[in-house]
């Protein structure tokens, strides 16, 4: 339990902080917007333009998203004040253990609203399309690529995210070639495009009897699901159909049927996939929204005739483009090598704990695009 002298110095520290935050948040201002767009959707018409409509509706929801999170942070801030004023008048040990846990409580809160303010890019509130690749490193690369999977996967669980595969290709002895998985909830993108780029595991490798060290890597790709695709046009002469028997194991993974899709886009050779649905046409549906996904990042980058704009700064799926490292053995350690943040607890990073890389890449950045 902290002193109450170190309680009340931490509370008026978060007391200015909020304070600072309601000033950059420009709460006033948000609920104006908010009160100006709700009156447009009560105009005559204005349910006959979907385009409109949605456009409105969506930004209604964004600002009262971060109305919400923000008096959610203040009405938190209230209760932790109320519980120090009752500790200091009778030092009541079961109210001190209340107060540490609302302290956090509202530390971590605060960090929640703050990174949100700095994810202010185009589609940093949106759905997220993630794709994993296998590097240097062979089978050993490709159980890395597992091993990724179930860390992202758990992490969107303990974010209350949604997360689908929705195109994987097993490895030849173990592992994952690749694999393509949704991820749905409020700054999905946001959140991951700050896990772009190259990973790095070194350990002692469950594949060789001699025992040795291996370094193998995979890639992370992430583009921002596009719900609005009324700008983009995809001509059916453009546009290869192929239907395939899904290759993944089935159960949790993928349906083991004849109704996997695979979308070539003719004139810039982007493929997409989709073996996750029940049925061919929902397969389709899901592959389609990919694409335009993937062509509209295309068309933000200017470079609809290079796949390679849409991943950023290409480099080798091999030593030295990392990002970050996981080493296993002579010692444990995570570190970013962009931001150099580093945690001794491997096994927690790959049980989903990776927030606090998250955070440091996006205070570091301040917001900008990943």
């Amino acid at each position: 339990m902290r002193e109450i002298s170190i309680l009340k110095s931490d509370m008026a520290g978060m007391k200015k902080q909020i304070g600072d935050l309601e000033k950059s948040l420009d709460t006033n201002k948000i609920k104006v917007e908010i009160a100006s767009l709700e009156e447009k959707t009560s105009e005559a018409g204005f349910w006959n333009d979907q385009e409109r409509t949605q456009k409105v509706l969506q930004r209604i929801k964004f600002l009262k998203g971060r109305l919400a999170g923000y008096e959610r942070l203040a009405d938190i801030y209230d209760d932790a004040a109320v519980l120090l004023e009752l500790y200091e008048d009778g030092n009541d040990p079961d109210i001190g253990a209340e107060l540490e846990s609302v302290a956090d409580k509202l530390d971590k809160e605060f960090t929640k609203v703050k990174l949100q303010t700095v994810l202010g890019g185009k589609h940093d509130k949106d759905n997220a399309i993630m794709t994993l690749h296998a590097g240097a490193g062979g089978t050993e690369a490709q159980d890395w690529v597992e091993m990724l999977l179930r860390m992202y996967a758990r992490w969107a669980e303990l974010s209350d995210f949604k997360f689908t595969i929705t195109d994987i290709l097993p490895g030849d002895e173990a592992g994952i070639k690749s694999v393509t998985a949704r991820v749905e909830g409020d700054y999905a993108y946001g959140y991951l495009k700050t896990e772009n780029g190259v990973h790095r595991l070194v350990r002692i490798s469950p594949f060789d009897s001699s025992g040795r060290r291996h370094t193998s890597f995979a890639s992370l790709e992430v583009i921002p699901e596009i719900s609005d695709n009324s700008e983009i046009n995809i001509r059916p002469e453009d546009l290869r159909v192929d239907t395939y028997r899904s290759s993944g194991a089935g159960g949790q993974h993928v349906n083991k049927t004849d109704s996997a899709i695979r979308l070539t886009h003719l004139p810039t050779g982007l493929v997409v996939s989709c073996q996750s649905e029940r049925s061919q046409h929902q397969n389709r549906e899901t592959a389609m929204m990919m694409l335009y996904s993937k062509l509209e990042e295309l068309k933000v980058r200017e470079a609809k005739d290079r796949i390679e704009d849409l991943k950023g700064v290409q480099m080798e799926i091999a030593w030295g483009s990392q990002i970050r490292s996981y080493v296993f053995c002579p010692y444990t350690m995570v570190k970013d090598h962009r931001t150099n943040y580093e945690t001794g607890d491997v096994q927690r990073v790959m049980d989903g704990d990776i927030d606090a890389f998250i955070n440091a890449f996006l205070m570091q950045k301040g917001g900008a695009e990943a």
